[in-house]
């Protein structure tokens, strides 16, 4: 129990700080509604995030790998909790987007870092679990934070809830800074420049070309992630517009999707003994298509909630196990310029697939999402495929007795 003292601090700072994301983002989104009246105005909220996640991941990695990553989360959480407050006070919209921008830049650093923080901390015989209860408590924010922001749209206003996030950022802060410091300081005095990034570029191709499979088996992880987002961005308008549900119904859809996941994620916490990261990566890309199919073939609510709760359910396994591949094979003193690399070219996926699905939706809705699922489909044949190849078999091997196998 000792081991997890600290695991279960940053699960418990990481837990209140997603809850409060979640309340922050349906408080702005009502916010910038209520003052523009324009559905327009409130969709530049999301495209703000894959753009600033783009322009950050230029060169958020070679940061990242070179400073105290726990002094880091805990001035991201501070500066974050700053910001937020501030947005309560805010009247131009221009400033307000401006600080939504800096803010997402905030975000990104954070998730990065805090995965490198949380390998460095972590044991690697933990590592699974600690990865499953994350997703866990990640997904009871998910069915948590709207359920939190709506109690507090009744008693309050949005202006409210943002307070409380920002309150939410700051115990997390607290939390944080109790952790122990695992950073170790380089004797090398770095200056950061243009070429310092390059070189970090030029470092990270080598790594991506000497462990080619390693490279391509997280790469396949980003491309789920940017057809996802393009599925995503569907979702809404299918459901309403084709399946004809009204915004109660759908929400009730949402909320079976956080209970799929947080069904799957509670899977991978208690049987973490007897699933490997191999299993839950061919289980997870297989599946999470198929619930997306399942779905886009609907034709009644049950049908709908059905595909809805296997697509989640079975992320919740991808991201335990690809997470659990990057922070085995990875080396932590890389791993942030490597995961930036990728979420350059994941972040642009997700521009490029998301203008190009909401350009052919508006021919059809429904032939748009189908033909995106079936190539999300194949995608995810292609994962299994490489890596059920037995010649890479020790890259998933493990220390426990028990194990399960997609195919043996």
């Amino acid at each position: 129990m000792s081991n997890w003292k600290y695991p279960g601090l940053l699960l418990l700072g990481v837990g209140v700080s997603n809850i409060g994301a979640w309340v922050y983002f349906i408080a702005l989104n009502l916010i910038v509604l209520e003052r523009t009246g324009s559905a327009f105005a409130v969709s530049v909220l999301y495209i703000l995030l894959p753009i600033s996640a783009l322009l950050t991941s230029l060169w958020s990695g070679s940061v990242i790998d070179r400073i105290n990553q726990r002094r880091l989360l805990v001035l991201l959480d501070v500066s974050r909790a700053a910001l937020v407050f501030s947005l309560t006070l805010i009247d131009s919209l221009f400033v307000l987007y401006m600080l939504v921008f800096i803010l997402n830049i905030g975000n990104t650093l954070f998730e990065t870092s805090s995965l490198i923080y949380m390998t460095k901390l972590v044991p690697e015989n933990n590592r699974q679990r600690f990865n499953a209860l994350k997703n866990f408590i990640q997904s009871a924010g998910f069915i948590l934070g709207p359920s939190i922001a709506g109690f507090l749209f009744l008693i309050g206003s949005p202006k409210t809830a943002i307070v409380l996030n920002a309150g939410a950022l700051l115990f997390s802060a607290i939390l944080l800074s109790f952790l122990p410091n695992v950073h170790i300081t380089s004797k090398e005095k770095t200056t950061f420049s243009l070429r310092l990034i390059l070189a970090d570029w030029k470092e990270t191709l080598v790594f991506a070309r000497t462990r080619r499979y390693i490279a391509v088996v997280y790469a396949f992880y980003a491309l789920m992630i940017v057809l996802m987002s393009g599925l995503d961005s569907l979702e809404a308008s299918f459901a309403t517009i084709v399946l004809q549900m009204d915004e109660s119904t759908y929400g009730f859809l949402v909320s079976i999707a956080g209970v799929g996941i947080i069904c799957g994620s509670a899977v991978n916490a208690i049987f973490t003994r007897r699933l490997t990261p191999r299993f839950l990566i061919q289980f997870g890309a297989l599946m999470t298509p198929i619930g997306y199919l399942i779905f886009a073939s609907s034709t009644s609510f049950l049908t709908a909630a059905i595909g809805f709760f296997l697509l989640t359910f079975a992320l919740a396994f991808a991201n335990t196990g690809f997470m659990t591949f990057a922070q085995t094979h990875i080396p932590v003193e890389l791993m942030g310029r490597f995961l930036s690399s990728i979420h350059v070219v994941q972040s642009t996926g997700v521009i490029l697939l998301t203008a190009l699905i909401g350009f052919y939706a508006e021919t059809s809705i429904r032939l748009t999402y189908t033909v995106a699922s079936v190539g999300f489909l194949i995608v995810g044949g292609f994962i299994v495929f490489i890596v059920q190849d037995r010649t890479k078999r020790h890259y998933f091997t493990t220390e426990t007795d028990e194990t399960i196998t997609l195919s043996s």
